[in-house]
């Protein structure tokens, strides 16, 4: 997905060379200052931002107001009309985002609620303006609750001891979560995210059955959480 998203904004920055030489030379005379053309620096990151890892949310609305504001500097919407418009309809995304994520994710979703009702989760973690660097070295992890905001939380779970399936639990509040996993562990992930995201760049993500699994319960809110 990562590569995806390279080759898009090479595209982006080929097309915009073109286009600058072309002018340049006189050949055609494309005006890419046009009226709202500022709205594209919302619009292209969050359209190449869709083929990441991560929940699509926040991006999704983040192409929509891009749009809208895009017609409006056109003059084809009014902004007063949008300004009343913009909380309903962020919620209204939100909203079928989240019905459609869990009508998808309903197996895992079951599977995290069953944990969560019979684990004890005695390891919680919270930076606040501030950061913290955790270490389970040689002991036997049962699950983690990890909260940045407007901070950071670094787990490394190489050295974890990990006998059965456990949750980690995150909350990024304009903050950031890291998470490093052993190779020896399966990663599963749940995330409700606006404005952030997970990403997952673990070089293996395939689903290996003979392994246990960590489930990674995410809520992003202008900040992400990242699995090395």
């Amino acid at each position: 997905m990562k590569k995806i998203g390279n080759i898009l904004w090479g595209i982006v920055f080929i097309i915009i060379g073109v286009i600058i030489g072309l002018n340049a030379l006189d050949i055609t005379h494309i005006n890419i200052f046009f009226s709202g053309w500022w709205t594209l620096f919302i619009i292209i990151p969050c359209f190449i931002d869709l083929f990441n890892d991560k929940d699509k949310t926040g991006d999704i609305i983040g192409i929509i107001v891009g749009i809208i504001l895009l017609l409006c500097a056109q003059n084809i919407l009014s902004f007063a009309i949008v300004w009343k418009l913009a909380i309903p309809t962020i919620l209204i995304v939100l909203g079928i985002s989240i019905i459609f994520k869990s009508s998808i994710n309903s197996k895992l979703n079951k599977e995290i609620d069953k944990l969560k009702q019979k684990s004890n989760v005695e390891n919680e973690y919270c930076s606040t303006f501030s950061s913290q660097d955790i270490k389970f070295e040689n002991q036997e992890f049962q699950g983690a609750n990890l909260t940045a905001v407007f901070g950071g939380v670094r787990a490394d779970l190489r050295n974890a001891v990990i006998n059965e399936e456990q949750v980690i639990n995150c909350s990024a509040i304009f903050g950031s979560i890291e998470i490093i996993p052993s190779d020896e562990i399966n990663i599963k992930v749940k995330s409700t995210s606006i404005f952030g995201g997970v990403s997952n760049s673990r070089k293996n993500k395939e689903i290996n059955n003979e392994l246990k699994t960590v489930y990674i319960n995410a809520m992003c809110l202008f900040g992400g959480v990242s699995i090395k």
